[in-house]
């Protein structure tokens, strides 16, 4: 492989969504406005304009009580089980009793104050309201959309990838990520002409997209050999004594047949993910597996640069393999992300590096220069 980085063939920021902004919320704001200035500028007269408002309301809170009571049918049936025997929670559960409540009370109040009397009974306008309302419940219409739904669920970090993202870090590299650059300076110790590249001294986490993970990465792609197990830690967790975790070290081999030396994995939650998607109980599709497997990464990656004790301990690499079959892709990606680590320039601290140096430093940025040891340090690392 030549000298100078090949980027793949994607970018991250591509493949992977960012969290969702507040967008539609102004959006909502600015139609409110222009509806408003609409009505304004119409001109209609203000006493039948408001009945007709508050009418409005009144079959939108009409709507929620009618749903609460839907729901509320069920939920008496578990009171032990989900609501610990309170028929008050489960009220609360139905109905948003601090909002719905006082809205419902006010806008009949302000109704039944407007009503002009065009001669049918205020029983009748609410009977019809409830009618379309129950039809709209039994037609599925107020189900939330896609988007609705997507966003509620990020949200409330209650996908399937939170989950698997948090157990991951408390349950592995939280475990191992801290102790990943000792184990690489004693196996460096011992291979001086190995390890030369300290930016690579990390563990390198596969993330495939499409969750097709393979046990054995020799298989994957024959450009990557197995070269032997970093020093293992031994814990005594979850009731099992002496539990062992240890990474791998491999030898990526580049189209020059040089060979680059990293530690590198799979992230194994996606082995989930992939088995949810082939399972008919799971009623998981393709398309589930693939959006959860981008939230996977996203929250996997906040999670880490939120934990102080990772810092510069990991690299994360996701990757969509495209439809043709590359022999190497796996190899050249990996390769990519070494070459990456190799060519940052300056280092600032573990973990941190400037893209883009500047030409001067102020004063305030003449400590980073200055070494905490007696020994002369180089202010590059070209590894």
């Amino acid at each position: 492989m030549s000298q100078e980085l090949r980027r793949p063939s994607h970018s991250t920021t591509l493949l992977i969504p960012k969290a969702r902004g507040g967008r539609a919320q102004r959006a909502t704001y600015l139609l409110l406005a222009l509806c408003a200035t609409a009505l304004y500028l119409a001109g209609e007269p203000l006493m039948p304009t408001a009945r007709t408002l508050t009418f409005h309301f009144v079959v939108l809170e009409i709507r929620a009580l009618l749903k609460g009571i839907c729901y509320l049918a069920e939920e008496i049936f578990h009171l032990q089980s989900r609501h610990h025997g309170s028929f008050w929670r489960a009220l609360s559960a139905c109905f948003s009793l601090h909002w719905h409540g006082p809205m419902l009370l006010i806008c009949g109040s302000a109704y039944v104050a407007l009503l002009d009397g065009d001669g049918q009974p205020l029983s009748l306008h609410l009977g019809l309201a409830s009618l379309c309302e129950l039809l709209v419940l039994a037609l599925g219409l107020h189900k939330p959309s896609e988007v609705e739904m997507s966003e509620m669920s990020e949200r409330s970090k209650q996908n399937v990838a939170h989950g698997l993202a948090w157990s991951y870090y408390i349950g592995y590299l939280k475990i191992v990520l801290p102790r990943v650059k000792k184990s690489m300076e004693e196996f460096s110790r011992a291979n001086p002409n190995m390890l030369t590249c300290r930016e690579t001294w990390k563990l390198h986490i596969l993330v495939p997209l499409n969750c097709d993970i393979y046990d054995d990465l020799e298989k994957a792609d024959s450009n990557i050999q197995y070269l032997t197990d970093l020093t293992e830690t031994t814990l005594t967790r979850a009731g099992t004594k002496k539990r062992v975790y240890k990474n791998s070290l491999y030898a990526i081999k580049d189209e020059n047949n040089k060979l680059w030396h990293c530690a590198v994995e799979y992230a194994t939650p996606l082995q989930s993910l992939y088995a949810m998607s082939q399972d008919e109980c799971a009623a998981f599709s393709r398309e589930d597996r693939l959006e959860q497997a981008k939230l996977f990464y996203r929250t996997l990656e906040e999670i880490l640069k939120g934990s102080k004790e990772c810092v510069g301990t990991y690299r994360l690499i996701a990757y969509e393999e495209s439809g043709e079959a590359e022999t190497h892709f796996l190899s050249r990606e990996i390769l990519w992300h070494l070459q990456q680590q190799r060519h940052e320039e300056y280092a600032v601290h573990e973990g941190n590096q400037l893209n883009n140096p500047p030409t001067t430093l102020s004063s305030t940025e003449l400590n980073l220069q200055i070494s905490e040891s007696d020994l002369p340090q180089p202010l590059r690392s070209d590894c």
